[in-house]
């Protein structure tokens, strides 16, 4: 699926893995791109990029549990200066032995080269995004806003919201960080990490963790 974002950017959605983790490719006019939460089957995720002549710029991730990030071994392979951006506060999940799930989700060493998620930002002008700290689902979970797209990773789902019982988790962080995504424009579209798309207006009028 590609839809446009902003004016000058779009975005394809590829989910991968048993868990369906909505990976996604956010790109210009140019051939580099910004590939977010690689969660399984690089060669799924390539294939997407090289189709549309792209190659990863950077890796970006809005919290760091195995499952949003299990193609990073295999892109870095193929790309060995891609640098993978996520907030500090999740970095510990790197290479720990609690976050993997074989066989399809393997333990694998916590790569080099992990910049803070906040300087994407900085680093990646062109782009315009807005990194929105939302902690909760993890302490170093992030949502992150491309124009009129908001990619929530595992804080907003449709209908719902990322679980806060695996460790880190905190559900009086969840309900701030909701409360601060239903103060955006009812009109963003919202890309979960999981499951279907769906905009903000449409979560604060019938999320129950998002009804004020």
């Amino acid at each position: 699926m590609v839809k446009p974002g902003n004016a000058d950017c779009r975005y394809g959605v590829v989910p991968v893995g048993p868990y369906c983790v909505n990976s996604v490719v956010l790109w210009r006019d140019a051939s580099m791109c910004l590939l977010v939460d690689p969660g399984l089957d690089a060669d799924c995720l390539m294939a997407f990029m090289s189709g549309k002549g792209l190659s990863p710029g950077a890796i970006l991730l809005t919290h760091c549990h195995f499952d949003h990030i299990g193609a990073i071994p295999a892109l870095r392979a193929a790309f060995p200066a891609v640098p993978i951006y996520a907030h500090p506060a999740d970095w510990p999940m790197f290479g720990h032995p609690m976050n993997c799930l074989p066989p399809d989700y393997p333990l694998f060493p916590a790569p080099g080269n992990v910049l803070d998620v906040r300087n994407a930002t900085r680093d990646f002008p062109e782009f315009g995004l807005e990194i929105i700290e939302t902690p909760g689902h993890t302490p170093g979970s992030v949502c992150i806003r491309c124009g009129e797209l908001l990619l929530s990773g595992d804080t907003l789902f449709a209908g719902s919201c990322g679980r806060t019982d695996f460790p880190g988790g905190s559900m009086a962080e969840m309900r701030k960080s909701l409360a601060a995504l239903a103060m955006l424009p009812d009109g963003l579209e919202v890309v979960p990490g999981h499951g279907e798309t769906t905009t903000i207006g449409r979560e604060k009028a019938g999320n129950p963790f998002m009804v004020r």
